[in-house]
């Protein structure tokens, strides 16, 4: 029990309420931030609203807005007063501490009721959890909203995340940008207030060009369609439905393909615009013959334009501008599209035609002097690694090691190309590009683009074998070597993105099927990076410092499967089953897979739950007999009837098996143990294991050391949920 809370003496006086608007208009704010400043302060004035108890639970609504020149939130239901006679209680000392034997009061009693400035007697005693206790109530004033409200604004902006807030004029007052206007209403009603130095009122300010004048809000319900009629759309979700429709349309009147649209400019240009209109545009088509990717890069990022992709998702000459002004003369806001487009795709085309003049290869010579991290060398230094990676596991898993290793070696050969230089995120696609051009093989043109797949959360692997071999062996370069640099991730920090490095290994092994012993490839991997830094002439700034390597490889390995965990639960695989066959720790993750699919499956068995509750029982039986391997199983010391039984049973399914271990047919094999459940059964049921006779307890021990063991062989089915008793 807290020893401080609201008590309400009345609940039956009607609530009278309205709904609540807050619009600060500011000037252009940043638009990858508005929309996530809006949400946190809503839910900031909400939490404010609900402790002064203004709003109450589960009986009001709270919807962010905001445009690239306001933030504001409506809240619906918020009351005019607060709720009748409020008391704060506050608990003292409990009545057998607060009175002596004779009834008196104690020191502790009398200083309870001085702090309050009260006598003894003012004073009450309820009952809690932990016994009776004296109290002190205190009546509060309620307060009306129109007081209160406008320092719960100022404590609801104060809470924003603002990394760096300006300041402007002549006053000490800061916010993500200068504030020009400032509406608070309560209903029909104007909340008097300052607030970054503006005063509240009713007057808000429509759309830039269309409707500089004041715009009168009548009140807070019609607040919308107010701004609405003064050309601006102040729901987020209203303008992106927009953008979205007259993009599409757009698209399909110049004969692109319908319904395609980019997701990061249609968040910027929703974020910029207050009354968006698309334009229709086109370009030169002789710059076609630069990649699509890079065209398509500078259109999004850069200039916020929608490309038009035909059917076979190929780019057209055309592009969609979305204006924040509906013009009278579209025609000049096309020229201007047009005209700024056109210098950024002559870049393009210079920077394609420049890297061009000189094959792949040739890029291979200025990754030497590019440091990729001071203690594992340069850029040429990993890929020297991780073309003897590629070279081994092709080998192992089946996949031409002459392929792998030359797209090894070429695989950051793009990051020294100016194309890439101007636009990172074209690294791989420009790779493929341009070892097509330089005549390399097309399975090496393609892996040297796949690799970096996935490379989003949702993204499939690489679709080539050598593309998946490389992918492979470039994250175990940097899971090991960032690793052994002492840099693995810590918290919420993962500066070279291991986390992701990690699932998109285990991801392509698993997706991909590539069969690898992992602990011994990890291995394998922390010796080449760590002899190779060792041996680096001139020698390294700072030495590489590995004491245990085989520590660091389990590390590693357990890194991974952290990551794995995650991944099957995005699945819908639980906790339970993935724990069960991680507690095998099979090294090949494609066999990780089948096992925990064939638990997951088995888990679903009526015989599932009590199979389980059983492999406890026997681990902790085994355990505190201390027998950690099975021996020999007597026939002579078999008992008739329940033992034998289990003992015959249990002869039969390591027959069947074997085969079944052979292969891999985890599935069919926990389907042929979940027949031992009625044998079992009976066993517990009947038969003492820990009896006084040795031989025998050690035979008992032994027979249920074997059935444990072969459970094991696919999961430990011990840590799966198992029936009650």
């Amino acid at each position: 029990m807290t020893e401080r809370g609201l008590l309400w003496t009345d609940k039956t006086e009607p609530r009278e309420a309205a709904t609540l608007l807050v619009e600060i208009g500011t000037e252009e704010l940043p638009t990858r931030d508005v929309e996530t400043l809006a949400a946190c302060f809503a839910e900031a004035l909400t939490s404010a609203l609900r402790a002064a108890v203004l709003i109450m639970p589960n009986d009001f609504s709270a919807t962010p807005y905001s445009s690239p020149r306001r933030l504001a939130c409506l809240v619906g239901n918020v009351s005019r007063l607060q709720p009748p006679l409020p008391q704060f209680v506050t608990e003292g000392p409990f009545v057998t501490a607060a009175l002596d034997n004779r009834g008196e009061p104690t020191r502790a009693l009398l200083g309870f009721a001085a702090k309050f400035g009260v006598s003894i007697d003012e004073l009450t005693t309820r009952m809690t959890p932990k016994g009776e206790r004296y109290i002190h109530t205190a009546n509060v004033a309620r307060r009306s909203a129109t007081d209160l409200i406008p320092e719960l604004v100022r404590a609801a902006l104060a809470a924003l995340p603002i990394p760096k807030p300006m300041r402007w004029g002549d006053h000490d007052y800061s916010f993500v940008r200068p504030a020009h206007w400032l509406v608070m209403l309560h209903g029909a009603d104007v909340v008097d207030g300052q607030i970054l130095g503006l005063m509240s009122g009713r007057h808000s300010r429509g759309h830039r060009f269309h409707h500089p004048q004041p715009v009168h809000i009548a009140d807070a319900d019609s607040w919308l369609d107010a701004l609405r009629a003064a050309k601006v759309l102040a729901d987020p979700a209203e303008r992106r439905a927009r953008v979205e429709k007259q993009v599409m349309e757009a698209q399909e009147r110049v004969g692109g393909r319908k319904g395609y649209s980019y997701m990061g400019a249609l968040f910027d240009v929703t974020n910029l615009t207050e009354w968006p209109v698309a334009i229709e545009c086109s370009f030169d088509k002789t710059f076609l013959e630069i990649p699509q990717e890079a065209l398509i890069v500078t259109m999004v990022s850069n200039q916020k334009f929608f490309p038009v992709l035909d059917t076979d998702h190929k780019l057209t000459n055309n592009f969609i501008g979305v204006a924040n002004i509906e013009s009278k003369d579209p025609a000049e806001i096309r020229k201007g599209y047009e005209r700024v487009i056109r210098p950024r795709f002559a870049d393009a085309k210079f920077f394609f035609d420049e890297d061009l003049k000189q094959p792949l290869a040739a890029y291979q010579e200025p990754l030497k002097s590019v440091t990729y991290q001071q203690a594992l060398g340069s850029v040429w230094d990993k890929c020297v690694r991780v073309a003897e990676l590629s070279r081994v596991i092709a080998n192992r898993v089946g996949v031409d090691a002459g392929l792998a290793t030359r797209a090894a070696a070429l695989s950051k050969c793009d990051l020294a190309t100016r194309m890439v230089g101007e636009f990172p995120e074209l690294q791989g696609v420009m790779g493929r590009y341009y070892a097509k051009a330089s005549g390399e093989n097309a399975e090496i043109a393609a892996a040297l683009d796949e690799f970096y797949a996935p490379r989003f959360a949702g993204d499939g692997i690489a679709q080539g074998n050598v593309g998946r071999v490389l992918a492979v062996a470039e994250r175990l370069d940097t899971l090991a070597g960032i690793f052994a640099a002492g840099m693995k991730p810590s918290g919420n920090k993962d500066p070279f993105a291991l986390r992701r490095a990690a699932l998109g290994l285990a991801r392509t092994l698993i997706e991909g099927g590539l069969k690898i012993d992992l602990v011994a490839q990890l291995r394998e991997t922390v010796d080449l990076v760590v002899d190779q830094t060792a041996s680096a002439t001139p020698p390294r700034a700072q030495a590489l410092k590995v004491e245990n390597r085989d520590q660091l490889v389990a590390e590693l390995y357990d890194f991974i499967l952290d990551r794995l965990r995650g991944y099957y639960a995005d699945l819908g695989i639980g906790g339970e089953a993935f724990e069960a066959v991680r507690a095998l720790a099979p090294r090949d993750l494609t066999d990780f897979d089948r096992r925990l699919r064939a638990v997951v499956e088995f888990a679903a068995l009526p015989e599932a739950q009590a199979l389980a509750a059983a492999n406890k029982r026997i681990g902790n039986i085994l355990r505190q007999a201390g027998v950690e391997t099975a021996g020999a199983v007597d026939p002579q010391l078999v008992e008739s009837g329940a033992e034998a039984s289990l003992a015959d049973a249990l002869g039969r399914a390591e027959a069947d098996a074997a085969p079944l271990v052979e292969s891999r047919d985890y599935v069919g094999l926990l389907k042929r143990l979940a027949t031992l459940r009625e044998p079992v059964d009976r066993f517990f049921d009947g038969v003492m294991v820990m009896v006084d006779d040795v031989p025998r307890r050690t035979n008992r021990l032994n027979l249920l050391a074997r059935l444990r063991g072969l459970f094991l062989r696919v999961a430990d089915i011990s840590l799966l949920p198992s029936a009650a008793g």
